[in-house]
């Protein structure tokens, strides 16, 4: 009967086939760009495993630090242990209901009888009853309902594990990426102070012009005009600052009051040249959020199982063994032993179709969980893919505009000199100007952006979590059998193969 389980026995999903990302195929190296911080080209080397702290590859002590501090301070990790410890308590919990459960009941009665009661007033009687006994109870688990109830409760807490390694991941990867938009933020800021200074030193030279007959007013009325709407760059960066430091801060599991992480700076980040890129049949291992829909994929395969072994007949053994007695005095004299032992069975014959739907709705759960496993396994790869599209991307973008500010800062110097010179007009410096203030900003953000992509990529293809342990200890718990004495089996060994399987 131990053999006897209704149901699927569940079978983990395939393996998708394909063999890349992208319908071409991948450059397996990006460009480079002459710049030094985040310009080097990254290499992508397929089947290489992920480091479990891939956020030390950016070889910054204090984004080190950062993470640190949120992965001990973050309140939703700590929501996501409880949630596993719950999950697991619950699985112990229900591996309990393939023991027999034993009650101690005892009972002690003293009474005084007044024959008026029944017609003899005269009548006064005093007597006692006590009793003692020990129940069993146990239901056999002939068509395997309870095995797969506890199959189910295993998978839920294999689900809330995933669940836990998705928390860290997400967690891990905006902690980099505030920290990476933090440093490009600041460098924006210094980019627009060094457009601001240089047009405040233009301003100087055409008032000066303007003083000598050599320009006309509205040249300085326009270089004027053009330094306050660079001015006016600097609020709204500020602002960005800010509610990013605020977000650091919640990442933290701090207050906005507290501050962290001033000393980051694009120069501190080193951008990881060698990365990682995991095999499509890898992807379904490695990320948390796939394994968490297989798991819940495996719950409803169990839960088909139930539904069918709730329509079968139930069986129910019970038996008592204990002592009756008028007194304590005589509780243990011979023949005071009271026993009994009792098999029942129920069977539902009629009840308007319910079980029946119930199985239909449990069928249905599983296909449900099935297309969104599917579902699910599709938007890893499509996450994989726009992380290697957009880091191809970011490298040629930080080589074009490396080479657009360079052009433009040339340009911008030989018009500052033509204008001293009165070569050229002042429109002509005007316009260096915008170019270079634009292709300034242009260099700092694409050079932001290559960090913060590259974080995508490790997101993408699971972060290593496999490389580390994130389940505290507490987190697991401990199975518990009759009386916390016997424990229970693996729940994979609860219910053995059938032949063939």
């Amino acid at each position: 009967m131990a053999g006897c389980s209704v149901g699927p026995d569940f079978k983990r999903p395939a393996k998708p086939g394909e063999t890349g990302y992208t319908p071409e195929s991948l450059v397996p190296r990006t460009a480079s760009a002459g710049v030094v911080d985040g310009g080097a080209a990254q290499t992508f080397d397929p089947g290489a495993d992920i480091p479990g702290q891939w956020w030390e590859l950016y070889r910054s002590s204090e984004l080190n630090g950062l993470i640190d501090q949120a992965l001990k301070a973050n309140p939703d990790l700590d929501a996501a242990q409880a949630s596993l410890r719950q999950a697991n308590e619950l699985l112990y919990a229900q591996q309990g209901s393939l023991f027999p459960t034993i009650s101690a009941n005892g009972q002690a009665t003293h009474q005084k009888l007044n024959g008026a009661t029944t017609g003899q007033p005269g009548l006064a009687q005093v007597f006692g009853v006590t009793t003692g006994s020990l129940n069993v109870a146990y239901s056999p688990d002939i068509w395997g309902g309870t095995r797969r109830s506890v199959e189910a409760q295993a998978a839920q807490a294999e689900f809330q594990r995933f669940q836990l390694e998705a928390t860290y991941l997400t967690l891990t990867s905006n902690v980099v990426v505030a920290a990476v938009n933090l440093a490009s933020l600041r460098a924006q800021i210094a980019a627009t102070e060094e457009n601001i200074r240089i047009q405040t030193d233009s301003l100087r030279v055409v008032q000066t012009q303007f003083n000598l007959g050599g320009a006309a007013r509205s040249d300085v009325l326009q270089q004027q005009a053009a330094l306050t709407a660079t001015q006016a760059l600097l609020p709204p960066l500020q602002k960005q600052l800010a509610q990013q430091r605020n977000q650091l801060m919640t990442l933290l599991g701090k207050p906005p009051t507290e501050d962290a992480g001033q000393g980051l700076k694009l120069s501190t980040l080193h951008l990881p040249e060698q990365l990682p890129l995991s095999l499509p049949s890898q992807l379904v291992e490695q990320r948390p959020d796939v394994r968490s829909a297989e798991a819940q994929l495996h719950t409803a395969s169990a839960n088909v199982g139930v539904a069918e072994a709730a329509q079968l007949p139930q069986f129910q053994i019970s038996g008592l063994w204990g002592v009756a007695s008028a007194g304590l005095g005589t509780f243990f004299v011979p023949g005071s032993g009271v026993w009994s032992l009792g098999l029942s069975l129920a069977q539902t014959l009629i009840d308007g179709g319910q079980l029946e739907h119930k199985k239909l709705a449990a069928a249905a759960a599983y296909d449900k969980a099935a297309a969104q496993y599917r579902s699910t396994v599709l938007s890893a790869f499509q996450d994989v893919a726009n992380a290697l599209r957009a880091l191809q991307s970011d490298a040629d973008t930080l080589k074009a505009t490396v080479a657009a500010e360079q052009t433009a800062q040339a340009s911008l110097n030989l018009a500052q000199q033509q204008y001293q010179l009165g070569a050229v007009n002042y429109l002509t410096l005007l316009s260096a100007q915008q170019q270079y203030q634009s292709a300034l900003v242009n260099r700092v953000r694409a050079q932001g952006q290559r960090y913060a992509d590259t974080a995508a990529l490790f997101q993408a293809l699971g972060g290593g979590w496999w490389n580390r342990n994130d389940v505290k200890p507490e987190s697991k718990g401990k199975p518990g059998g009759v009386g916390g004495i016997v424990n229970v089996p693996p729940v994979q060994d609860i219910k053995p193969p059938r032949p063939g399987h």
